[in-house]
């Protein structure tokens, strides 16, 4: 799964030169945590809701100390003043694996997506902590319409049965074909919400009777793999994702 396809887009962002108050407005009128700052179409910083809230925050009125602290000059007055200028960044071409990573490691909430080469900075999206998490919440029902969807647009789609349970698509087919069955995994675990990839190799069922008059080996495989899930064979993990790398600022 790659961020462009679960980035927001286009991004709000804010110019360095806006006031911390007309800042922290649209934090709290979008729900967001950070803001991208841009200048000139480029990205020259972020900043947090936490950034917006330094020195502005004063004591209870029954505090001794809010004398002192409403005598004292506000020196911080523009996003530029409160800003982090080192940026985490993502490129459309990111994997979301890599992404949660480097996320969890800097411990940001959000990631500005840059576009314009290895030094680019125009600012093409966002993804958040919930945009990542919207994507693994997809119910097993909505990854298996868009895992069928993405199938059919290939020659595969009588070849294989779909099952999902918690995330992890199980395919089943009876033909034995490795170059289709990784195909066959390889586009199922590009759909948004897919953890897993699982190949079951069904065995030859005997050729039943046929009813329709549509007979012959194309319509008993097509039959064999649609309803022969229940005996399914050996089942091997499929690589369904692979990774590139993060470009930080």
């Amino acid at each position: 799964m790659l961020v462009r396809t679960v980035m927001s887009s286009p991004a709000v962002s804010v110019a360095p030169d806006v006031s911390i108050a007309a800042a922290a407005r649209a934090l709290a009128e979008h729900g967001f945590t950070a803001l991208p700052v841009v200048q000139d179409g480029q990205l020259v910083g972020i900043v947090t809701e936490i950034d917006l809230l330094d020195g502005r925050v004063r004591h209870d009125v029954r505090s001794p100390v809010l004398a002192a602290e409403l005598a004292m000059d506000v020196v911080a007055r523009t996003v530029a003043d409160v800003m982090a200028g080192d940026v985490l960044v993502a490129v459309l071409a990111t994997d979301v694996a890599d992404l949660v990573e480097a996320m969890r490691a800097r411990r940001v909430r959000s990631v500005p997506v840059v576009a314009g080469g290895a030094r680019g900075r125009e600012l093409v999206g966002i993804v958040t902590r919930g945009d990542v998490l919207a994507a693994i919440a997809r119910t097993d029902e909505q990854i298996a319409r868009d895992v069928r969807d993405r199938l059919s647009r290939y020659p595969l789609p009588d070849r294989c049965h779909v099952e999902v349970h918690d995330g992890v698509v199980t395919l089943a087919d009876a033909f034995g074909d490795e170059t289709l069955r990784h195909i066959a995994a390889m586009l199922a675990g590009s759909v948004r919400g897919v953890i897993g990839v699982r190949i079951a190799a069904l065995p030859d069922l005997p050729e039943p009777v046929d009813q329709l008059g549509s007979g012959g080996a194309d319509a008993r495989d097509r039959r064999n793999a649609a309803t022969a899930v229940g005996s399914v064979g050996k089942i091997r993990s499929s690589p369904i994702l692979a990774r590139s790398p993060l470009p930080s600022r």
